[in-house]
């Protein structure tokens, strides 16, 4: 056997002696090669520099029995690619230039038809490695070519069909290096950074990779046995979970809380990554056959095989993140998806590995059973009452459906009603498991599938549903009480819930609201006293614990005695002493309680069945018009736009005497039930108190917050001590009636009222705003012959003038400025009749100026950037002085800080920059 040439050990030359022969036989063959590497660069091995180049770096660490070490960077003479592991040898090189086949005979890939994917980037490959270099060239191919009379195909030259030996050795601490010499299209930055993003996934797909270098970024892969068949893997800050099954190993990620983040779209990795777009959970790297290109399954592959183990990767997770595993339902990406999630379903559906209840052995999906909102209390209640219980965290609305893909049986509260019927167990156990039950009745649906459940009875009976049943809870008369006459709920067993399901809860407010109640109270002869006191009894001794207001208002018909021996019903009587008595007029139908009734029972009670001791508190849910029995209750309702949900409305109030509001209103405010009523601006209560309620002399609703300035001078303050508890009852800082519109024009109107320059402004702005928002009626306002001006003046309506440009008020005497905000100066006309000042005043400049931008004028510039509003546009003139000639509602000749003249130029002065920069000059 003739030896190796030292100059060419993988003999290059003869096997470029045969290739050119076979060109030469065959000048087809050079075009088919030609295109067929084409082919392979342009679309089986597209994008896949990096990717051929770590499996060819795997596949010899394998062969070297080594863990993988591959570093890229780029130098003066193109991108490098080194690594550890087997060296070049002659079958390797044979394979690099045979284009249609590979050496290998084990692992990844090792330098087969994928090494053309290296073409995508370079015309010019080196391969330097301790055993011998090769080079190949696309440009020394074509003059080889024409040596040989052969000429090169249009399309090009394949580059990888013919090697020369060269002497370059690799780097140092590597075992072989790839020197791709970029062609000048090829971005070197943008290749590294795409390699980058792609470290991970191929330290992930190649478990004989330790390690991957991109320039100066080191990238690990850090391998951690957690046990159990399940291993960690640390790439690049980011975690996997990793189990393995005969065909495939899966990944699953891990975020930062230590959770599962299930992948959903990914593409099979065999084991790099392919055209087969996946939607599983996991990434998958498989055993399974493929195309040369690697991009997609070869017919009739055997994907259901990537399945096997799945469920046992799954159990052997913790328990709370192994449903993160199951594939959530929705469309397949592809017919391998399709094919891979049937088969891994099928794997999950019948391997145990769902966790159950018990904590005990891991179920099988298909054999388990779920209960919607399932608790851990629940699940202990029902341990030997339903089997195969999935573990309660998995039993909520989140996992239905992937619960449903799996197999699960699914049950309701109506289906455990049925496995508890004829369940002999002790009332505590009973009662436990209604504790437990209670969390899932949330609407009258569950509570109705629940109707059905059985209820131990006080006689040791157990009967069908809550709904015949009733709970014998304290009632606040010394005990259970006995009632023979309905079904009466074992103590122990006695649970809300009952009541939920339709159980009569036999408390004290439900007995005294029972609609039988109040036919008996109806029904009692006023003559006959002994009756009357027999019912009022039994009725206040229920009543003891139930606080005012709780208790039906046809309570209030129940009669009892007053202090003149007469049966009156309780809500005509106050309690002896009640305050409320000292507040109302003197011819008041409220009677006073006797003394012995008084005594007898507690005031509460007393209270609870409508005797009154201070206002009381009406509250009707849902209320749909004036039938409340209040006082001008069908003015009230006249403001209200739309139902409230609950009416809640202070009584009596037209009772009060008029010269006893101060009273009256500390012990409205006092009392937490009716001041929070009083904090409703637009409920009743503040409604009529607004309205009807007079302090000092004057009706709340004129009057002011004491800290409220807005219409200062104009309302007067509220003088009670609980003002600010009053705040909703009192006059509003807006404008939001016609009568408080028609109070602020009579009070602008008053020469004795000394407002503010502020508040006349507020107060004009805010009527011009109501008016504007279509508040007022102005057909109930009655206009005053007199205006108020900003110089705090009253004067005649007919020398009012409201300021609707800006720079108009600097000729218009402070006398005659009728202003609120320029933005509403119109409405405020209208409101008050006057004209506006640009339609009553006409000026121009009389001089002539400067004529510049606003962009040169460094006054205008420095005004903007202090004021913080943008640099006005348009044309503008600068003066030394500016005076401007007026005509109409006012005349003469009148110097002004700045002006803008009917052509919209602004015209200014060094002292008017501020202010007209301010206005936006002519823009405004």
């Amino acid at each position: 056997m003739t030896p190796p040439d030292p100059a060419d050990p993988f003999g290059t030359a003869a096997l470029r002696d045969g290739t050119l022969l076979a060109w030469q036989a065959s000048p087809t063959r050079l075009r088919e090669d030609t295109a067929t590497e084409s082919d392979l660069v342009r679309a089986g091995y597209r994008d896949r520099v990096l990717t051929e180049l770590a499996q060819n770096a795997a596949d010899a660490a394998t062969r070297a029995g080594t863990a993988g070490a591959m570093r890229v960077w780029v130098g003066d003479d193109g991108l490098h690619v080194a690594n550890t592991g087997a060296p070049l040898d002659g079958p390797g090189v044979q394979a690099l230039t045979a284009l249609r086949a590979s050496a290998k005979t084990a692992g990844v890939g090792r330098f087969g038809v994928g090494f053309t994917a290296v073409l995508s980037v370079s015309d010019d490959i080196e391969i330097r490695s301790r055993t011998g270099s090769v080079r190949f060239s696309g440009e020394r191919t074509r003059t080889v070519l024409r040596e040989h009379d052969l000429t090169p195909p249009r399309s090009g030259v394949p580059v990888l069909r013919l090697a020369w030996p060269t002497a370059a050795p690799p780097v140092s601490g590597f075992d072989t290096e790839i020197v791709l010499r970029l062609r000048p299209d090829v971005d070197a930055r943008a290749l590294l950074g795409g390699f980058r993003d792609e470290v991970a996934d191929l330290l992930l797909e190649l478990p004989a990779l330790g390690s991957v270098t991109i320039g100066g970024a080191e990238f690990t892969c850090v391998r951690t046995d957690l046990g159990d068949g399940i291993h960690e893997i640390a790439v690049a800050g980011r975690r996997w979970w990793e189990g393995e099954g005969p065909h495939a190993r899966w990944l699953a990620p891990v975020g930062d809380t230590g959770e599962i983040a299930p992948v959903g779209d990914d593409v099979l990795r065999a084991p790099t990554r392919s055209d087969e777009e996946l939607s599983l959970p996991v990434l998958v790297i498989a055993d399974v056959p493929m195309q040369p290109d690697r991009r997609r399954l070869l017919p009739g592959a055997r994907v259901d095989r990537i399945a096997e183990g799945y469920a046992r990767f799954a159990a052997s997770l913790p328990a709370d993140q192994r449903i993160a595993l199951v594939p959530v339902p929705g469309f397949a990406r592809s017919e391998a998806d399709g094919l891979l999630r049937e088969a891994v379903l099928a794997e999950l559906r019948t391997h145990p590995w769902l966790p159950a209840a018990d904590g005990d052995d891991d179920l099988v999906p298909e054999r388990a059973t779920a209960l919607d909102g399932l608790t851990e209390e629940l699940a202990e209640a029902l341990a030997d009452v339903v089997p195969g219980l999935v573990a309660p965290a998995l039993c909520s609305p989140r996992y239905a459906s992937v619960l449903g893909a799996v197999d699960v049986h699914r049950i309701g509260p109506a289906r455990i009603a049925e496995l508890l019927t004829g369940l002999d167990r002790d009332p505590h156990w009973w009662c436990r498991l209604y504790d437990a039950l209670e969390p899932l009745v949330v609407d009258s649906v569950v509570a109705e599938e629940l109707a059905s459940i059985p209820v131990p009875l006080s006689d040791g009976r157990l009967v069908t549903g809550p709904r015949t049943t009733v709970l014998g809870s304290d009632l606040g008369v010394g005990g259970p009480l006995a009632l023979p006459w309905v079904r009466l709920v074992h103590p122990d067993a006695a649970h809300p819930l009952l009541a939920r399901l339709g159980a009569g809860t036999v408390t004290a407010v439900d007995l005294l609201s029972d609609p039988a109640l109040f036919a008996a109270v109806e029904d009692v002869d006023p003559d006959d006293a002994d009756a009357a006191a027999e019912l009022a009894d039994t009725v206040l001794r229920l009543a003891e614990h139930v606080p005012a207001g709780a208790l039906p208002r046809e309570l209030g018909a129940l009669l009892l005695p007053d202090t003149d021996g007469e049966l009156v019903p309780a809500d005509e009587l106050l309690l002896p002493g009640a305050p409320l008595a000292a507040v109302l007029v003197d011819k008041s139908p409220f009677g006073t309680v006797d003394s012995e009734t008084a005594d007898r029972y507690a005031a509460d009670s007393l209270r609870a069945v409508g005797v009154g001791w201070g206002f009381t508190v009406l509250r009707a849910d849902l209320p749909t018009g004036p039938d409340h029995d209040l006082p001008d209750e069908e003015q009230w309702w006249d403001t209200v736009d739309t139902d409230p949900d609950t009416l809640v409305a202070v009584r009596d109030l037209d009772l009060v005497d008029e010269t006893r509001w101060a009273q009256a209103l500390s012990l409205l405010a006092a009392d937490p039930d009716t001041a929070s009523a009083l904090a409703d601006r637009d409920g009743y209560t503040a409604w009529w108190l607004r309205t009807y309620a007079v302090l000092d002399g004057q009706l709340l609703g004129r009057l002011r917050a004491p800290d409220d300035l807005t219409f200062e001078g104009l309302l007067d303050p509220c003088p009670h001590p609980d003002a600010e508890q009053l705040r909703a009852c009192l006059a509003a800082s807006a404008v939001d009636s016609t009568a408080l519109a028609a109070l602020l024009l009579e009070r602008l109107a008053d020469p004795n009222r000394h407002p503010t320059p502020a508040a006349v402004a507020a107060a004009h702005s805010a009527l011009a705003g109501a008016y504007g928002a279509g508040v007022l009626d102005v057909t109930e306002l009655d206009l005053p012959d007199a205006v108020r001006s900003i110089a705090g003046t009253v004067v005649d309506a007919t020398d009012g003038l409201v300021p609707d440009r800006p720079w108009l008020a600097a000729v218009i005497p402070a006398e005659r400025i009728v202003i609120g905000a320029t933005a509403t100066a119109r409405a405020l006309a209208e409101l008050l009749d006057l004209p506006l000042a640009s339609d009553a005043v006409s000026a121009e400049p009389t001089g002539p100026g400067r004529a510049t931008e606003w962009s040169r004028e460094p006054q205008a510039v420095l005004a903007a950037a202090t004021a913080g509003v943008p640099l006005p546009r348009g044309p503008l003139t600068v003066h030394e002085r500016l005076v401007v000639r007026c005509a109409g509602a006012v005349t003469g000749e009148h110097d002004v800080a700045w002006w803008v003249d009917r052509s919209g130029t602004t015209h200014c002065t060094a002292a008017g920059f501020a202010a007209a920069v301010a206005s936006g000059g002519a823009g405004t």
